[in-house]
């Protein structure tokens, strides 16, 4: 089994003996069990299971939207699993962004609009508007900049939500089920460009999925089941050696 660390490279990811219960009546429920691995950067790591296995849940508690019962999550060396919201957000906003299967856009912005969110958040030196700009045209969507969300198909809502995640430069890009509301030809463009921003960017990417189709993009593979890690390995398009 595969750990992904090489020596003397501090990880954009890791984690440490995770675990997560919820009391449910009398009874606590483990919904994770003593997860333990590290990513090194620009890693394309997609984490499978079937429903229930606790894929969001562990990127909950990866991204500090979810506090782990039990271990340590280190985003690019610091200890963020009891870390205060307050310093938290911030932390959050530099160095992870999020894509989730419901673009989660807010339907009142334009596209362009919707990417300079994050960028007022933070402490962001340049032009939220040009740096917008920028990420749209990397994700293909210049044309498309001033269209609100309900003028998009549901692969450009990707895009914008994916340009979004990334307009702070954050190392790590999480995106749970990112293809899971796309029909099979717009989910491959949106891979073929998560992909494309690997190589361009050196962003490192942990997808969480149970479409078997995305593991052909993998640099590594994590296999959860009932709440365990039971499969670490290299993925079909890990480099040699």
């Amino acid at each position: 089994m595969s750990n992904g660390s090489s020596s003397g490279e501090v990880p954009v990811l890791e984690v440490r003996h995770l675990g997560r219960t919820l009391a449910l009546g009398e009874e606590r429920i483990e919904i994770l069990r003593d997860i333990t691995f590290r990513i090194p950067p620009g890693e394309f790591v997609t984490l499978m299971g079937p429903s229930g296995s606790g894929k969001s849940t562990l990127l909950g508690c990866i991204t500090g939207l979810d506090t782990p019962s039990s271990g340590q999550v280190f985003l690019n060396g610091t200890d963020v699993s009891s870390m205060r919201e307050s310093k938290l957000a911030g932390i959050r906003n530099r160095t992870v962004g999020m894509v989730f299967q419901a673009f989660n856009l807010i339907p009142t912005l334009t596209a362009r609009e919707n990417v300079e969110v994050p960028l007022y958040a933070g402490a962001w030196k340049g032009s939220p508007s040009a740096r917008a700009e920028e990420l749209l045209g990397l994700v293909g969507l210049s044309h498309r900049m001033e269209h609100r969300p309900s003028q998009l198909s549901g692969g450009e809502q990707q895009r914008v939500a994916i340009a979004r995640a990334l307009a702070t430069q954050p190392p790590l890009l999480v995106a749970d089920e990112p293809t899971g509301n796309l029909a099979a030809a717009q989910g491959k463009e949106v891979l073929d460009l998560l992909w494309q921003l690997k190589q361009t960017l050196g962003t490192t990417f942990v997808i969480a999925t149970h479409d078997a189709s995305v593991t052909h993009y993998a640099t590594r593979m994590l296999q959860l089941a009932d709440g365990e890690l039971v499969d670490d390995a290299a993925g079909p398009r890990a480099a040699p050696g």
